[in-house]
């Protein structure tokens, strides 16, 4: 996630020149739903914590190879969207890398569709891939990355048909200030953004001191994802940062109806926060954001397995 409310980690908003033909394909998706989701959650699929886990673990086996880091322009970022898009291409997902140049560095985005649903209602999930330099990224974002990465494997799974077509992206500079999901919506056409009938961005999903906050952007996507976790008994509160905070800004900006997840960064979780969720008051969501201390040991399990049941619970719902 880019920026922080106390300000410790400025970004670096660095021009942007797209270097790729952005497409739009045809996609699709299907699946069971979590115990206690709301029934019309009945097809939606429990996504599994342990393999979610299992994505964040090759995530942080990668940095460790690369300098300890997955951050743009690295050879720790360039492996994790290969990863992630040998598993996207081996499940039968459409996938199209995007390059954009940022800082003096090549970039890229990972585009996937999955056959089917209509192209003109196109239902989107996004998250950045990309780390600071400074640590491994693996809350900030490999929870979101990794999350919606088993979502999509699950859609494949379950052979799963929405009416709607399905498009899973994996956006590359968001901490240089959303430079890749920015030049991927630059790059659209009008009449192919209006075809984006919603998109969902998942940024820090998996904090270990964790809140539970939901994007205010949109009343319908807010609803859905608020549904989710009334059936679970778990409070929310809007998530009101500001747009610039995260890759859901340039989709917002362009008009499409925008929501999404997160669980807390470097600010610091009150005494009734910690009553409601708990946790330890006084202390930050995420004390390690971006710091090199962003390990596999800096998730919450609970947080990640609850917000990634609520993904597959939207994106199910949205789709329909």
């Amino acid at each position: 996630m880019k920026f922080s409310v106390s300000g410790r980690a400025a970004a670096v908003c660095a021009a942007s020149t797209l270097s790729a033909v952005m497409l739009l394909t045809n996609g699709s998706t299907a699946g069971a739903a979590p115990a206690g989701a709301p029934s019309t959650a009945a097809a939606a699929p429990d996504i599994s914590v342990a393999n979610v886990k299992a994505h964040l673990a090759q995530l942080q086996s990668i940095a460790t190879a690369n300098g300890g880091n997955r951050a743009h322009g690295s050879t720790g970022y360039k492996a994790s969207l290969d990863y992630v898009k040998a598993k996207l291409d081996a499940a039968g997902f459409t996938t199209t890398v995007q390059q954009f140049t940022s800082s003096g560095r090549t970039g890229y985005n990972l585009v996937a569709d999955w056959p089917g649903g209509d192209a003109n209602r196109v239902l989107m999930v996004g998250s950045h891939l990309d780390s600071v330099s400074a640590g491994p990224g693996i809350n900030d974002n490999g929870s979101g990355s990794a999350a919606i990465l088993e979502t999509a494997l699950a859609v494949s799974r379950a052979g799963y048909q929405p009416a709607k077509h399905l498009r899973f992206a994996w956006w590359g500079a968001e901490e240089l200030g959303m430079v890749g999901s920015r030049s991927y919506v630059n790059g659209l056409s009008s009449a192919n953004r209006s075809k984006i009938s919603g998109y969902l961005n998942f940024d820090m999903i998996g904090s270990p001191n964790p809140g539970y906050f939901v994007y205010d952007d949109d009343p319908t996507i807010q609803n859905t994802f608020q549904d989710y976790f009334t059936g679970l008994g778990v409070s929310t509160e809007p998530e009101t940062e500001g747009d610039g905070r995260s890759d859901h800004a340039p989709f917002k900006n362009a008009g499409v109806p925008v929501g999404g997840l997160f669980s807390g960064a470097d600010y610091i979780k009150t005494t009734a926060q910690a009553t409601k969720w708990g946790g330890t008051s006084g202390r930050a969501f995420d004390a390690c954001y971006h710091s090199s201390c962003d390990k596999t040991t800096n998730i919450s399990d609970t947080a990640l397995d609850r917000n990634g049941d609520a993904i597959a619970y939207a994106v199910w719902k949205l789709s329909a």
